[in-house]
């Protein structure tokens, strides 16, 4: 490529279309298959973005990636990618289903400390062991604190939308271990994004009273949130009229972004600001007009965009650059990523009085992680947090925790059928009054709930 070439706006714009063009196609694809071998769409996305890149195009003669992805283009894919991805996390905010942690408050905080805590100081354990091996990013040192806290927040998240879809597909949504999942899952998504936004804040403040004046401009800003713009919000959807429709999907993406640039300005993750304005948009009746003329076309726009962050973090996915250690070192966050979430699923459970098998069902599913594991992986890489090889294998630790839940899960489901401990049957007398606790109110929740679900796919 000429420095001509790289100069000129006009080619780096047509470069930039066929690349999302190839995108999109390629994209199209690995859904399809991944849906024959009935795994959720984001496996197909992952699998697609890293053949994309490096790992598999790379391999080919003539530096394929570098042609149909030049460095100059990547600038400008990054910038739709992360349009894609904020509002993605915008509706994962909106889509937030506060019902779900009601009515089971001793069971789900009992199951959800140990599903978070143990994931969390294993990671941390694992930073100890992975630190000086890859204390040094771009000629940078980091610092371990900083490096521990995010492989912490790396371990214990699980994936609230494909997990969603999951649950949906396998008719699971008004069980008690269906219902419980989705209520650990979004806590899950909530701890997540509070320790990633520590950890962006310790990386970028400058010092101590750099730290705290970040924290201090975030609890500004979440109080604004919460106590003016979620009534403003509210109030402006139960005046809004018919006629207003065409404007919603607009107005609603406008904040969004508004939301994650004030975030990203006040040194936490713009991906922060687009979850927390999710969070606060109208719920309930008011909420209906909204729904069909905001949420369903930013839904598809998100849906149309977010292929090209799937290839964007495969860029930066190499496989072939893996030495013996790093693939040792991939085993081992594998290991220690499965051992954290089923081992601290199970144990809690238990100790509420679930069976094994629900225990072990539920583990399976909060073992999930997907696009959410992702976009933390990539807030740490932009951080400098991560080098190009341990990206690598934590991405192929996403990968593979998420695609072996499917299958997993059906061995699971058909044991329990084969024992008549499908469903709440089999249940044993300590956990009855937990687990029925758990279907109230699902009733006429539960084609809103189902929905809801089968829209989330990633």
């Amino acid at each position: 490529m000429s420095l001509a070439q790289s100069g000129d706006s006009g080619w780096i714009t047509t470069t930039a279309v066929g690349g999302i063009a190839l995108v999109l196609f390629v994209g199209v694809g690995f859904i399809v298959l991944s849906r024959r071998l009935r795994q959720p769409a984001v496996i197909g996305e992952i699998t697609a973005g890293i053949c994309l890149g490096p790992s598999l195009l790379g391999l080919l003669p003539g530096d394929l990636p570098e042609l149909f992805f030049p460095t100059a283009v990547r600038d400008h894919l990054g910038v739709v990618a992360h349009i894609g991805l904020l509002i993605f996390m915008f509706l994962i905010g909106w889509e937030f289903d506060y019902a779900t942690l009601r009515g089971r408050r001793r069971t789900t905080v009992t199951i959800w400390f140990s599903a978070a805590a143990l994931p969390m100081a294993l990671g941390v354990l694992l930073a100890t062991l992975l630190f000086r091996s890859h204390d040094t990013v771009q000629g940078e040192s980091l610092r371990f604190l900083d490096f521990a806290l995010f492989m912490g927040t790396a371990m214990s998240i699980a994936a609230f939308p494909v997990l969603a879809r999951i649950i949906a597909d396998r008719g699971l949504q008004a069980t008690p271990v269906g219902t419980l999942a989705l209520a650990l899952a979004a806590l899950d998504d909530i701890l997540a994004w509070c320790l990633l936004a520590t950890v962006v804040a310790l990386v970028t403040a400058s010092g101590a009273a750099g730290f705290l004046g970040v924290v201090g401009w975030g609890a500004v800003y979440i109080a604004v949130m919460l106590l003016a713009v979620r009534p403003l919000l509210a109030r402006l959807a139960r005046h809004a009229t018919a006629a207003a429709a065409p404007y919603l999907p607009m107005l609603a993406a406008s904040g969004a972004l508004g939301s994650a640039y004030v975030t990203s300005e006040i040194g936490l993750h713009a991906i922060f600001g687009a979850f927390v304005f999710g969070l606060v948009m109208p719920r309930g009746p008011e909420r209906e007009l909204l729904h069909q003329a905001a949420l369903i076309p930013l839904e598809n726009t998100s849906r149309l965009l977010l292929p090209v962050f799937f290839v964007v973090t495969g860029l930066s996915v190499d496989l072939s650059s893996l030495t013996a250690t790093g693939a040792l070192h991939m085993v081992l966050i594998v290991l220690t990523a499965c051992a954290g979430k089923l081992g601290g699923v199970l144990l809690s459970a238990r100790m509420t009085g679930m069976s094994w098998h629900q225990a072990t069902t539920l583990g399976l599913l909060m073992n999930t992680r997907g696009l959410t594991e992702l976009v933390i992986l990539n807030v740490g890489l932009d951080l400098g947090l991560l080098n190009t090889e341990l990206f690598t294998t934590m991405v192929i630790m996403a990968l593979v925790t998420t695609a072996m839940t499917s299958p997993l899960l059906s061995i699971a489901l058909r044991g329990g059928t084969r024992t008549g401990r499908s469903g709440e049957a089999g249940t044993p007398p300590g956990a009855r009054g937990a687990t029925d606790r758990l279907t109230t109110r699902e009733g006429p929740r539960r084609s809103k709930v189902r929905d809801r679900e089968v829209r989330l796919d990633r």
